[in-house]
């Protein structure tokens, strides 16, 4: 997702008042550590609230310039249809034995070593500074629909299926899972995580990482916005670093315990990341468009996005265009947007515009909510064969599976909830629900018997007292019982964690 601290939505951390960033009460800052560094000597990112470093300089008393922003309207020609998106593919060349060697010095320098520096124009006086007032204009599109050329082809609408209406009670209560310790394995992606996704494919700043297995023994992990050289630490990165709305990688990594090694991902040019699912990269017609799940049907992968018209000046909130789903066929190398599987957001109030689809038996459930993070969680369930078919879902309402009854879903919790991430445990045979808990402030686990419930009460996982901006929570298909993998990202390294939590369930 792509969001910046304040004024987007989709990646930020705080939700639409002053109450909801509350957190619950706990310890203050830990002491301060010098960031991780990895085997090539490079500075990775530190996600843990911490003590200022008791060595730097003292931060300025006021800030050296203070921006105005001034809205200006332009208008914005878009041509329609959508242009095909460019599926242009290239393989996988054998990364280096040498894991610190560059893989493609054509592409990208080799960084110089770094080293302390020191700022030598800090003041040492008393005087202050006064700040420089800027007006800095933010443009805001007025999208004008315009002919435009090519088009994708026109897909032919499957067949309506009129499902009745069927029992779905929900299953007995279980009892909810402790959570023994919460740690951070490492630093997956950007500048100074061991995979060294900057250098080996201009991957410097995402998030999310989503994952599914796409067959034995191998994973698919998806990101949302994504940079590349450019970025800067902050947040989501300009439109001119080298921007694309969400890049795929491969691993085949069983042991989590160090960490997760990234093999390869799906590359359109040397050492660079490709865009899956292409976007029009126009505000207020439709900003990016970022995965929110990942599955595997027989050979055929599967990705339920979100198309975004904008992010919102109010933090944790952001205006979908619409829920859908996209297909591979070649695994994972070139995708398809299904133009007739899609979920439309009439009026900002669609219930199922951030989807985890979960396959499980006959079926594939899907756990929805609406755009932006004060939703609640609605479900619903499709026969394998009909998961493009959208007048084949059955939506779970008041203890029944409804035809054509997305925006009367019951919520299966009380309470908000965002980014969900849901799992079949085969060894429990219990469900396992992650989501990050805007109200209070947390990653929570939830746990249940049956997908419409009962659902047990949260299970705190991360907070964002310890972890500042902390969201996410997406969990790595291989986890257990015990344990528990899942990223979780950051909001001003906007790089993606692998944090692992040590589970007791009940025998």
């Amino acid at each position: 997702m792509r969001a910046r601290p304040v004024s987007h939505g989709s990646a930020a951390v705080g939700v639409v008042l002053s109450a909801i960033l509350a957190v619950p009460a706990q310890a203050g800052p830990l002491p301060w550590l010098p960031p991780p560094v990895n085997i090539c000597g490079e500075t990775g990112f530190d996600p843990v609230n911490r003590l200022p470093d008791p060595a730097a300089p003292p931060a300025p008393v006021l800030p050296p310039s203070i921006d105005i922003p001034i809205w200006v309207p332009q208008l914005t020609p878009v041509p329609i249809p959508d242009p095909p998106h460019d599926n242009t593919r290239v393989a996988q060349i054998p990364l280096p034995s040498d894991p610190c060697r560059n893989p493609c010095p054509e592409v990208r320098d080799t960084p110089e070593p770094e080293s302390e520096s020191t700022d030598e124009s800090a003041s040492t006086g008393s005087a202050i500074a006064l700040p420089r007032i800027r007006i800095n204009p933010e443009i805001e599109p007025i999208p004008i629909p315009v002919p435009g050329g090519e088009s994708e082809p026109v897909q032919v609408a499957p067949t309506p299926v009129v499902r009745p209406i069927e029992r779905g009670p929900v299953g007995a209560p279980v009892v909810p899972t402790r959570v023994e310790s919460v740690r951070l394995v490492e630093q997956v992606t950007g500048h100074g995580s061991a995979n060294r996704t900057d250098m080996r494919w201009q991957v410097d700043g995402t998030d999310l990482g989503l994952f599914w297995e796409t067959e034995p023994g191998k994973v698919a992990m998806v990101f949302g916005d994504t940079f590349g050289e450019g970025w800067a630490y902050g947040g989501a990165g300009s439109d001119a670093a080298d921007w694309r709305s969400n890049v795929l990688a491969y691993s085949t990594d069983k042991d989590l315990s160090d960490g997760i090694t990234i093999d390869s991902m799906v590359q359109d040019s040397a050492c660079h990341a490709a865009e899956l699912l292409g976007s029009r990269k126009i505000k207020n017609w439709e900003t990016t468009t970022i995965p929110t799940s990942g599955f595997a049907l027989g050979k055929r992968q599967f990705l339920s996005y979100m198309s975004v018209n904008h992010w919102s000046k109010i933090p944790g909130m952001w205006l979908t265009n619409y829920g859908g789903l996209a297909y591979s066929d070649d695994g994972g190398q070139t995708w398809t947007k299904d133009q007739h599987a899609r979920w439309e957001n009439m009026f900002g109030l669609g219930r199922f515009q951030v989807a985890a689809m979960v396959p499980q038996g006959d079926y594939v459930y899907m756990f929805g909510t609406p755009n932006g993070r004060i939703g609640t969680i609605g479900l619903a369930r499709v026969r394998k064969a009909d998961v493009l078919n959208k007048t084949a879902y059955q939506y779970w309402v008041d203890g029944d599976w409804a035809p054509a009854a997305e925006n009367s879903a019951t919520p299966l919790v009380h309470g908000t909830a965002s980014e969900l991430s849901v799992r079949f445990d085969e060894e429990s045979r219990q469900w396992q629900m992650v989501y990050l808990d805007s109200v209070a402030g947390q990653i929570v686990l939830r746990t249940a018997g049956q997908p419409q419930g009962v659902w047990t009460s949260t299970v705190p996982l991360v907070s964002t007292e310890m972890y500042p901006k902390a969201y996410g929570g997406f969990i790595h298909p291989w986890s257990t019982a015990q344990d528990l993998y899942f990223t979780m990202s950051a909001w001003d390294s906007y790089n993606v964690y692998l944090m692992h939590a040590r589970l007791n369930p009940p025998s």
